[in-house]
């Protein structure tokens, strides 16, 4: 009979320690979120929560790796590795006019009707005077750089 082979979790690098206080409270306020109820709201208002704090987790790493200095790159990895933050959003965030980017699906143009990037990417200056601006898929208020 073959031996089953069982996933051998490696131990976290050394510093995860001392931010998996904080990562718990995200997959804290993550379960609740999760379990809130989504009566009276729209469909796509339900998951705004969601996306809101997914990008929040996602942009603390980002702060403690390339911002603070604050961890080291084999943590930053095993962090991306076990999906703690989204690698694909982070990466966005280092290039110049995504710096504040709130989601990935605010910049793909095959989820509007007329093929262009978001409303919320569209700086505050260049809109209507008191036009509220709101995503449909994240509920951000405006996440252009240029703001």
């Amino acid at each position: 009979m073959p031996k089953i082979r069982t996933q051998r979790t490696k131990r976290p690098p050394a510093g995860f320690d001392d931010i998996e206080p904080t990562l718990e409270e995200f997959a804290q306020k993550m379960r609740e979120v999760e379990n809130e109820p989504h009566e009276g709201k729209r469909i796509v208002e339900s998951t705004w929560p969601v996306f809101r704090i997914h990008h929040q987790r996602s942009r603390y790493i980002y702060e403690l790796f390339y911002k603070r200095k604050a961890i080291s790159r084999e943590l930053y990895d095993y962090l991306l590795k076990n999906k703690y933050a989204d690698p694909n959003l982070i990466a966005k965030w280092k290039r110049p006019g995504f710096e504040k980017l709130c989601c990935l699906r605010c910049i793909q143009p095959r989820d509007t009707n007329f093929g262009t990037t978001c409303i919320c990417r569209v700086p505050k200056e260049k809109l209507a005077e008191g036009k509220k601006v709101e995503c449909v898929h994240c509920g951000c208020h405006g996440c252009a750089s240029g703001d």
